[in-house]
């Protein structure tokens, strides 16, 4: 049976979070993790230039996976990426050798007693050169040229023999290159320790190179040997020309989209509103009719029925990711500790009374506040049964671990910006106006109330005419100023969507990603603070683009035990970016 996209989901979340683990104690650098698929160093992105890095077809292959991440990690250790920035060649053949051999560099460097990232990094190159030459990409004159220049410059580097079973075949390619490359493979191994030294080889080595192709393609005037040599379907060299991106999308759920701003950057990432006169904050069962909403709680309370959820059991896994350690009283009559003064008085009547101590007692407490943030925007009217299924049961478990809950929502008043994107229509269209369009917070239940008070109102997610736009990045603010101001010891928001920020007026008057930019900015400003701690749970999407700690779910599949174990883990911090 094959796994299902949710599967291979978590299993690649697994593995980057494996993987960031690893990168952080080889480095030493807690800034490094995984998000979007892709690795970071703090808000910084780290690509992976060299082809024998990149992962095409094995995404959830974890020995894979963690090969990469040691070859990044021994580049953070071992390389200036300011040097190589300003000596990084311009042109796309030279720049793909050149960061070829930056990256090979390093790998020479790895100490002897890091056997295992030896052996990964070694089984890494000899996996990509296999798939390389059985691909077919050898058969171009192109991608000769550069898998045997990759051959001669690995074996040089890593004093190792080429792949074996490409030997033969690039023999005749070998032999005519080594007279043009001989003088700069020899610095590159005699300088591989000095990283300025070693790129003005690596400069000369990628120009020769580029130059040998770019006098081919002019002798040769057949398409399928140009450059371009993926026309014919195959992936070819174009596919290593692909700077900064990630190999194919995963199998599993898809990846939220998201890009820059350049109106974010025009007004330096300062966030406007046009207006905020329309903005409301409501309960949402004061948005539906009594009678309707006794309606909702009936269909709600079948749906929870229907899932036949241990709520008892899924309540002590919560209690066992989210309670500490607390101060719950004193246990008397203990013959060591702290003297208990009330019973000095028996050492008079008995002198051999030795229980005359007291200890503190501990009991887990779970002195914590979760809110769950739902994007009531369109398209999430399609999951809502299983959403509102999924919530409440949460709910009711957490208030048996003793967990302070909050469910809290946000939409906008209108749909197309409503009035305020009349008045911005109305006083002129100013340019760049920011955010055009009617808030509408929405409270489900607050902290304060229990869930049997607030059971009804729950139900008042099931009305579909609540669900119109959704701006993120100012309801992420909003929840957790709400949160700070419960007294607790720790804070979680779990923020529930199924896409980006998306709100059609905002965006045509200002650019696609403008609400993206503001989001991807409140929460990197939150997770500094480090005050709330902001998860993403994706409905049919991967939220890692937006999100460093996050779980992506099908809810097609239903509302089952297992998601109920992942998100138990998601908030115990098991899935982290």
């Amino acid at each position: 049976m094959s796994p299902s996209a949710q599967q291979l989901a978590r299993r690649q979340q697994v593995n980057e979070e494996l993987c960031a683990a690893a990168l952080r104690a080889i480095t030493g650098d807690a800034r490094l993790h995984y998000q979007g698929r892709r690795l970071y160093q703090g808000n910084k992105h780290l690509p992976l230039n060299a082809p024998h890095l990149r992962q095409a077809h094995d995404n959830f292959d974890f020995v894979q996976t963690r090969a990469a991440a040691d070859g990044v990690a021994m580049r953070v250790l071992q390389s200036d990426p300011e040097l190589h920035r300003q000596l990084c060649p311009t042109d796309p053949v030279e720049r793909l050798i050149f960061e070829w051999l930056e990256q090979l560099r390093v790998e020479s460097l790895i100490a002897p007693s890091l056997r295992g990232i030896q052996s990964n990094l070694h089984n890494r190159f000899l996996i990509w050169s296999r798939d390389f030459y059985r691909t077919g990409h050898t058969k171009s004159r192109h991608g000769m040229l550069l898998y045997t220049a990759a051959q001669m410059c690995w074996s040089r580097l890593m004093s190792k023999p080429v792949l074996e079973e490409t030997e033969d075949h690039i023999e005749s390619t070998r032999g005519a290159l080594a007279g043009l490359l001989g003088k700069s493979l020899s610095g590159l191994r005699r300088h591989r320790r000095e990283q300025h030294l070693f790129a003005l080889h690596a400069q000369t080595l990628a120009h020769l190179l580029a130059q040998r192709m770019e006098q081919e393609s002019q002798a040769r005037e057949d398409q399928d040997e140009s450059l371009a040599d993926g026309s014919d379907g195959k992936p070819g060299i174009n596919a290593l020309l692909e700077f900064d991106d990630q190999a194919d999308e995963a199998e599993g759920l898809p990846l939220a989209q998201s890009g820059a701003s350049k109106v974010w950057e025009q007004v330096r990432q300062q966030y406007r509103v046009f207006t905020t006169s329309y903005d409301t904050e409501r309960r949402a069962a004061t948005l539906v009719r009594a009678q309707q909403l006794r309606d909702y709680r009936d269909q709600l309370d079948r749906l929870v029925a229907a899932r036949g959820v241990n709520i008892f059991k899924l309540a002590r896994a919560l209690m066992a990711a989210l309670a500490r350690p607390g101060r719950d009283d004193w246990n008397f009559g203990q013959e060591e500790g702290r003297i208990d003064g009330a019973r000095l008085s028996q050492l008079v009547g008995s002198p051999t009374e030795r229980r005359l101590f007291k200890t503190e007692r501990y009991k887990p407490q779970a002195d914590c506040l979760v809110s769950f943030l739902l994007d009531c925007s369109g398209s999430m009217k399609a999951h809502i049964e299983q959403v509102s299924t999924l919530m409440d049961i949460m709910l009711r478990a957490l208030e048996m671990a003793g967990v302070a809950t909050e469910l809290l929502g946000f939409t906008t008043g209108a749909w197309h910006g409503g009035r305020a994107a009349r008045d911005w229509r109305q006083g002129g269209q100013v340019p760049q106006p920011g955010r055009l369009n009617e808030v509408q917070h929405l409270i489900f239940k607050d902290a304060n109330q229990s869930w049997r008070r607030a059971r009804q109102d729950i139900a008042a997610l099931l009305k579909p005419d609540l669900f119109r736009e959704g701006i993120d990045g100012e309801a992420v603010d909003w929840a957790c100023e709400r949160s700070l101001s419960h007294a607790c010891g720790r804070r979680y928001l779990i923020v529930v969507s199924d896409g980006c920020p998306a709100d059609g007026a905002t965006a045509l008057a200002n650019d696609a990603f403008y609400l993206d930019n503001h989001l991807k900015s409140v929460l990197a400003r939150r997770d500094q603070q480090a005050r709330v701690q902001i998860m993403g749970l994706g409905v049919g999407l991967d939220l890692s683009p937006f999100y460093r700690r996050c779980l992506a779910t099908d809810l097609a599949r239903g509302v089952d035990h297992e998601l109920f174990f992942d998100i138990v883990q998601l908030i115990g911090g098991r899935h982290h970016r």
